[in-house]
């Protein structure tokens, strides 16, 4: 039985090579030239329409510019290239390597599959249109409301392994002072588990860029590797933690990242999320306002770390020389400040050099004779008459506060409530802020006023950017596809494919709980230019079709029934299904792998590449059941109202 079953075999195959006929060379190189022509004009153009609508993100500015500007240089320098291959170089390689015997598509298993599946959908859909038309539709309603109710920020936050912690004490704080307290937090920031290093600094370095005063801790916490983490802890989790055991009087928390702290300082001058800059020309007025504002965003969800940058409280030592005191001693007011710039803050008596390195040598009094007011006013002063007296006989001696730091921008004095914003997007955080101060502002003294600023400042800047560009995107996608059609008919419908494919965009940015931002909009820009490279296609095979129908039936509506154009239809859309769905699935085999990436990075690029995800699916599922339909509507109304049907060349 076995030897027989063997010989059947080997005498099919046998029967196969004696029945296959060589095709011809110069007609094999005919017959892929006809097929290139075909497809080329399509291919071509919708590598141009993803070049084209990614052009517009060249317009960002800021942060977003410099962040997405290399994105879009690769891709635009790629595509460009690909777009000349597919004419020049791709004909020669099919030329080369497409030789022998071919199959025909329905011997392929999985071409049979797909158009088993699909071929009774696609005549399910024909059959309801208005069905099928209105789920989509519903679709897209439902998509809108959960869009506008997503959540606004300006960049997704990106975690960078670390945590920044900037604690503010009172102005008035001690060396001393500030130092235990340093080791104190430290102390209690290494005992939770999951930190590896931490390292503080009071106070500014030696740097002319820092100008943080002692009052300011910064405290950078290197985290272990996540693995080692206890089960069950995000990094939300150990700030909340951390936070609660830092609970210390007198010290206001703040908890950032290193890089986006300093990003931060250096755009917008603030060192958080959001900041209220109050304008004025009183810094008493000032800090009334301040505290005021500060009382109202109390409360508010998702405001946290919030902090009146200190515009008082700073202490000094006033001396004031009595200047009819001094007459009678026979001094001066240089001898006075010469005895005080000496004893207090040190007289420069020569330099010596160490190498390279030259050093100042200063004197100035023991710190027993100047740290505290009754030592100050015993400081010995020499007369030329009454020898020596002490400082407090010419001069009054007394602490004062005054401003620690004293903040201008736009040759006005400022004033600032500082505060980060967690658990809750940025921008309805501050509009819920701003509706509330809105009565307050209104209120605010002549030559007094607010601004925000901070990561909202850039999110505003970002969204009045975006508001122009993707307008110049639909316009751009609209014009390339007309070059491609040479008919703004087909360019319309073949742009209908875009907001079906917004509804996958917007679920599956939902259904991850991620917050449109800027990323999302370049992901969503990237997305339209995919979501019509299907679309295209599909409407050169069905065009194709229409010319099959024309060539067997002529061009009449007496020739060319709504049935046989049904079904024409129906077999443009099946029949070349297979590279259809390859277009659909390079970019998902491409871009699907990222939604499970980890580490530092991958959350910038998961907001990019969910909208192009979700967006390639339902367009995907759109140009497969709805485009057809569209088609058929159109040409029915073309067969009934012109008597013919409009048919394009799919061909160059």
């Amino acid at each position: 039985m076995k030897t027989n079953w063997f010989k059947n075999i080997f005498r099919k195959k046998d029967k196969e090579k004696d029945s296959y006929v060589k095709i011809p060379e110069d007609i094999r190189l005919k017959i892929i030239e006809k097929s290139s022509l075909q497809v080329s004009r399509g291919v071509f153009f919708s590598t141009v329409i993803i070049v084209v609508s990614f052009l517009p993100v060249f317009m960002l500015t800021g942060q977003e510019g410099k962040l997405f500007h290399p994105l879009a240089y690769t891709k635009t320098f790629i595509l460009i290239v690909d777009a000349i291959l597919v004419l020049t170089l791709a004909p020669v390689l099919i030329s080369f390597f497409m030789k022998g015997k071919f199959k025909d598509d329905n011997k392929n298993p999985i071409n049979r599959g797909l158009e088993r599946i699909y071929e009774p959908l696609i005549r399910w859909c024909m059959k309801w249109k208005k069905t099928t038309l209105g789920i989509n539709i519903l679709a897209l309603l439902i998509s809108i409301p959960m869009i506008m109710n997503l959540g606004r920020e300006f960049m997704p936050p990106l975690d960078e392994g670390s945590l920044l912690f900037m604690p503010v004490t009172l102005p008035d704080i001690s060396n001393s002072e500030a130092k235990r307290l340093l080791q104190v937090q430290d102390k209690i920031i290494k005992g939770i588990p999951e930190v590896d290093h931490v390292l503080g600094k009071a106070g500014r370095a030696n740097t002319a860029t820092d100008n943080s005063p002692i009052s300011m801790i910064e405290t950078i916490i290197l985290l272990k590797p996540q693995s080692e983490w206890r089960e069950g802890k995000t990094k939300d989790d150990l700030i909340n933690e951390l936070n609660a055991k830092l609970q210390i009087p007198g010290v206001t928390n703040g908890w950032t990242m290193p890089i986006s702290n300093r990003i931060n300082m250096l755009s917008t001058g603030i060192r958080t999320d959001v900041g209220v800059k109050v304008y004025g020309q009183n810094l008493d007025s000032i800090a009334v306002l301040s505290e005021k504002i500060k009382k109202e965003l109390t409360g508010i969800e998702g405001i946290k770390d919030m902090y009146v940058e200190p515009i008082t409280g700073g202490k000094y030592v006033d001396i004031e020389v009595k200047r009819e005191e001094i007459g009678r001693y026979g001094l001066s007011v240089d001898d006075v400040n010469a005895v005080v710039e000496s004893a207090l803050g040190g007289m420069k008596l020569t330099t010596t050099v160490e190498g390279r390195q030259r050093f100042s040598v200063n004197a100035r009094y023991g710190q027993d004779f100047r740290n505290n007011l009754e030592s100050l006013r015993r400081l010995p002063m020499q007369t030329m008459e009454f020898g020596s007296i002490p400082l407090s006989a010419v001069a009054d001696i007394r602490l004062t506060e005054g401003p620690p730091m004293i903040n201008s921008e736009n040759a006005m004095l400022r004033g600032t409530v500082l505060f980060n914003v967690r658990d809750r997007d940025l921008g309805s955080t501050v509009e819920e802020a701003q509706a509330k101060l809105n009565n307050m502002v209104n209120k605010m003294p002549k030559g007094y006023f607010v601004e925000w600023s901070g990561q909202y400042e850039n999110l505003i800047r970002g969204e009045q950017t975006l508001k122009m560009i993707m307008p110049l995107v639909l316009i751009v996608i609209f014009l390339s596809m007309y070059f491609a059609f040479n008919s703004y008919r087909e360019a319309f419908f073949n742009l209908i494919s875009i907001p079906f494919a917004l509804i996958g965009g917007v679920f599956m940015i939902s259904l991850w709980g991620v917050n449109l931002s800027v990323a999302v909009a370049v992901g969503f820009i990237a997305l339209f230019g995919l979501a019509v490279e299907t679309g295209i296609v599909m409407v050169i095979y069905l065009n194709d079709a229409m010319i099959q129908l024309i060539a067997k039936n002529g061009n009449s509506r007496e020739t060319i029934t709504n049935e046989e154009l049904r079904e024409y239809v129906i077999n443009g859309a099946a029949k070349r299904l297979r590279p259809k769905i390859m277009t659909v699935c390079v970019t998902l085999f491409g871009l699907v792998p990222i939604l499970w990436s980890h580490g530092v990075g991958s959350d910038m690029m998961k907001p990019i590449v969910l909208p192009m995800v979700g967006g390639v699916f339902t367009s995907a599922i759109h140009i497969l059941l709805v485009t057809p339909i569209i088609f058929y509507m159109q040409k029915e109304w073309e067969l009934n109202k012109l008597g013919k049907i409009d048919v394009l060349d799919a061909s160059h």
